[in-house]
């Protein structure tokens, strides 16, 4: 197999590679910021969806125009049984 340019990177500067370790750090407490926020939103998440589901199946949606369509119980798929079902960040 022949040398390609994109496997072979050049060294990082010492200064680079500082510069990079302290953006990976900030990434990953915003990161955690992110997902406790979201996961502290989990039970009005849940609220959500549920209400969300009662307006589908008893109004309905308009599917075009003026033309609106309930959804029936047997088309809506049931909510996984695991704890990470409804986890929004990986």
């Amino acid at each position: 197999m022949s040398k390609r340019v994109q496997d072979e990177k050049p060294p990082m500067l010492p200064e680079a590679e500082a510069w990079h370790q302290e953006e990976i750090q900030a990434q990953n407490v915003r990161y955690r910021g992110i997902v406790e926020e979201i996961d502290a939103l989990e039970p009005e998440r849940e609220k959500w969806i549920e209400e969300f589901l009662s307006i589908i199946q008893t109004k309905g949606f308009n599917m075009t125009g003026d033309t609106r369509r309930k959804i029936g119980k047997q088309e809506i798929a049931e909510k996984p049984d695991r704890p990470d079902a409804m986890r929004v960040i990986w």
